[in-house]
């Protein structure tokens, strides 16, 4: 049987890691599929650390919702990227990777409701002036009444309107949750998992949010970091250099070759005993399948295609699994990017839009990053994002009324004054958020239940793991997935979240100083 054999993880080199078998020792071969924050990670850390690596990609481009592409002489993202992180290796691995190219940019959001602008995170003048007295009231009367309802016994954070209500009153949510939330995940607030909310705003509470805005809380929530890192070419930057290390050190990289499945080798064993012969079942994998029918052997797969899809691909698969996975949905991003006469529109890398009235959902800036992504431009990017399902009419929506609702939802904000839209360009993203629609642990357990027995596979990252993860969350699934091969570690990656603990130290968007 073959074995894995090892050596110091701190001393990298081709020669590691091996596999052991009949025919003597050879690099182990490991399948990546998908280049995104995820995979590209997981990739890089395989090669360097001597596993024969190929990557498959079914997009052109590497870098997934992470990834840059240029317009109209500009550098832009799919939508707003920033990074920072609580996790020491992942800052070590993006420091490394993007070196000095990188600019610290002190970051300005807010909140788009009702004609106002209010910041975000909140600052108590600011909120109070947008809101008046008598909507101040109003909202400190719901989350005084919330709080008696509570401390009465009565409870019930099973969904995402219950969690909220219950922290911040009715109202507040009304007004800073509920559209937002519903134009992102498509589905009533009470039907969307209390998951949601405790992963993406756990720590925080309206007596926090207070404190914070009247300079007295020395906590911060990891959402709410002032400045962050960002890459003079684009987020995208990171991930082409790492295809780039992954190449120098002999690995490769295929765009444009989606995978069709996951291959398996599955073999029947008997154990004689006294009284019975018992037959057990063990399953490795072998290699991956493309959609074109090729295929290629690995002794190891890292999986970061959706998760839906990959059970999917496989043969006989329990009836209660393929109905868990069928509960299971991603929510599609449209973006429309809008070429816009002149540079000062307004100062915020990107805004939430929490009016009703508008579709779109969060409006980005390109003009307020780095200047290097400009280029010699004199004029604005901005990218307007819409959510929907593959079955809404939004999705197959011919491009030029996508542009025409932008540019009219643009102007309704205030923020464009009298500058011209000279072009328009619609980009579309399929299943790029998982819906934590409530139930959805059980589905997933179930998946993660048939997937344990299958030896030699890895699913991660935000699609592979039905995980909501953040840019860095995506990057450490990859670096511990390519420990377990490299260094034989048992790290249980179904455990990393938004809300990590184990791995969680103090929120960072600089590099770590290391000290002897």
């Amino acid at each position: 049987m073959e074995h894995l054999v090892r050596t110091d993880a701190r001393h990298a080199s081709p020669q590691r890691p091996r596999l052991a078998d009949s025919t003597g020792p050879r690099p182990v071969k490991v399948a990546v599929i998908g280049a995104g924050p995820a995979g590209m990670a997981a990739a890089h850390e395989l090669a360097r650390g001597g596993a024969e690596v190929e990557v498959f990609e079914a997009s052109a481009f590497v870098g997934g919702m992470s990834r840059s592409f240029d317009l109209w002489g500009q550098r832009v993202d799919l939508g707003p990227h920033r990074f920072f992180t609580a996790d020491p290796r992942v800052n070590r691995l993006w420091f490394e990777v993007v070196g000095d190219d990188y600019r610290m940019v002190d970051r300005l959001t807010r909140i788009y409701y009702q004609r106002r602008f209010f910041y975000y995170p909140l600052r108590a003048r600011n909120a109070l002036w947008n809101m008046g007295l008598y909507e101040a009231s109003r909202c400190t009367a719901s989350y005084l009444r919330e709080k008696l309802v509570r401390s009465a016994g009565a409870n019930g954070d099973d969904s995402f309107e219950s969690w909220v209500v219950g922290r911040f009153g009715r109202r507040l949510f009304e007004m800073f949750f509920q559209s937002y939330s519903e134009k992102l995940w498509g589905i009533a607030c009470d039907e969307l998992d209390a998951d949601f909310a405790a992963q993406r705003i756990k720590k925080f509470s309206l007596g926090e949010a207070v404190r914070s805005a009247l300079g007295m809380s020395k906590n911060r929530h990891a959402t709410l970091v002032d400045r962050f890192a960002y890459p003079v070419e684009g987020t995208g930057m990171v991930y082409r250099r790492m295809a780039d290390r992954v190449r120098e050190a002999g690995g490769r990289v295929h765009v444009n070759a989606p995978v069709r499945r996951v291959l398996c080798n599955r073999r029947t064993w008997h154990v004689q005993s006294s009284h019975r012969r018992t037959p057990y079942e063990t399953v490795r994998v072998e290699g991956v399948e493309l959609a074109d029918g090729t295929r290629h052997d690995a002794d190891r797969v890292v999986s970061t295609m959706p998760l839906t899809l990959l059970v999917q691909g496989f043969d006989d698969v329990p009836p209660d699994v393929l109905r868990a996975v069928d509960q299971l949905t991603y929510r599609n991003t449209i973006l429309v990017y809008l070429h816009v006469e002149g540079t000062d529109l307004f100062p915020d890398q990107w805004l939430y839009v929490h009016s009703p009235e508008l579709a779109s959902g969060r409006i980005t800036n390109f003009r307020n990053w780095v200047p290097s992504i400009c280029g010699r431009s004199t004029n604005t990017i901005l990218a307007l994002e819409y959510w929907c399902y593959d079955h809404d009419p939004a999705w197959s929506e011919p491009d030029d009324r996508l542009i025409g609702r932008a540019d009219r939802e643009i102007r309704r904000t205030g923020l464009l004054g009298e500058a011209r839209v000279l072009d328009g360009h619609v980009v579309r993203i399929h299943r790029s958020y998982p819906v934590y629609r409530r139930g959805y642990k059980e589905h997933v357990r179930r998946v993660m239940q048939y997937l344990a027995p299958i030896s030699g596979l890895s699913a991660i990252g935000r699609y592979g793991a039905f995980k909501y993860n953040n840019q860095d969350h995506s990057i450490l699934t990859g670096l511990l997935a390519a420990e377990n091969v490299v260094d034989g570690r048992q790290h249980d990656l179904w455990s990393i979240n938004t809300d990590y603990q184990s791995y969680q130290e103090s929120a960072s968007a600089e590099p770590m100083r290391q000290t002897a």
